[in-house]
């Protein structure tokens, strides 16, 4: 098990740039698939990206292609979002999760993933 703590959300005004960070304790880290998923109030939870155990692949939904960046650090056991042009769609409780490497297969889906972070908001105003 890793224990995961998501950090970075906040107010931002649309247009904007944004980079979340995700700590990891516990096993390690470099073992790990990684992804960032987001749930808006009232709607399922969206996979946002994903990225291998050695970083040379990441995956991104078409919603944030182009506009997010996914990266992660292994020495220092943390995982980035990079958002960059912020709109207000993208105002959501953001997590990281992270899941064996078995599962890349199925990179954008919930159950690929055995732990998640508590979340971090993040509010695009318009």
């Amino acid at each position: 098990q890793v224990q995961l703590v998501e950090s970075g959300g906040g107010l931002v005004q649309a247009g904007d740039s944004l980079t979340l960070a995700c700590a990891a304790s516990g096993r390690t880290f470099s073992s790990y698939i990684m992804g960032w998923f987001r749930q808006a109030p009232g709607k399922e939870r969206e996979f946002v990206a994903a990225i291998s155990r050695n970083g040379g692949n990441r995956d991104y939904g078409d919603s944030v292609k182009g506009r997010f960046t996914i990266s992660r650090d292994n020495a220092k056991n943390t995982l980035y979002l990079q958002m960059k042009s912020l709109k207000a769609e993208d105002t959501a409780v953001y997590y990281c999760a992270a899941g064996p490497p078995t599962n890349w297969g199925t990179r954008t889906t919930s159950a690929a993933y055995n732990d998640w972070g508590q979340g971090t908001q993040v509010t695009a105003s318009s």
